[in-house]
């Protein structure tokens, strides 16, 4: 598929965009799909915005179907549209380091096993300097119970 004449996004991924079981699609070109895996894992390194979305397109690549080709699709639409964004690093007189956490209590709709197993995301970012350094977005090992633990669990992972 020809991506010159495509039309820019905004965003990297459909939030309502569920990639989980894809029972009954159409499976695509495997090595098509890692391929662009991989390009966009290497630009993931300094393109901040997309590495949450391409570390869950990439738990796909043994066995990927249309809807995954389609969310890849979506982040080069999405880096065709911002073609100014990425890692920038500035000379600062600003001295400190600052860390941002977040975290999604029972958001991870991949590691459902069960209604009652839903695993948690956390994410964060750390800026040293004023630039950013560090950071990751993973689901957490264990089942919280409720927000206020995964909160203390997103805190531990990004200090």
């Amino acid at each position: 598929m020809g991506m010159l004449g495509s039309k820019p996004t905004d965003v990297p991924i459909n939030p309502n965009h569920k990639l989980g079981d894809c029972l009954g699609s159409t499976l695509v070109d495997k090595g098509r799909y890692q391929h662009l895996i991989g390009k966009h894992i290497s630009l993931s390194h300094t393109w901040a915005d997309i590495a949450c979305t391409v570390s869950v397109e990439s738990q796909f690549m043994h066995a990927p179907f249309k809807k995954h080709m389609e969310a890849i699709y979506q982040i080069l639409r999405y880096l065709k549209g911002t073609p100014g964004f990425g890692l920038y690093f500035r000379q600062n007189s600003k001295r400190s380091i600052e860390t941002f956490i977040d975290a999604d209590w029972a958001g991870s709709v991949m590691d459902m096993r069960s209604a009652m197993d839903m695993r948690s995301a956390t994410g964060y970012c750390t800026f040293l300097w004023g630039n950013l350094v560090i950071w990751r977005s993973k689901n957490q090992p264990v089942v919280a119970r409720n927000s206020a633990e995964v909160e203390f669990g997103a805190l531990a992972h990004g200090i």
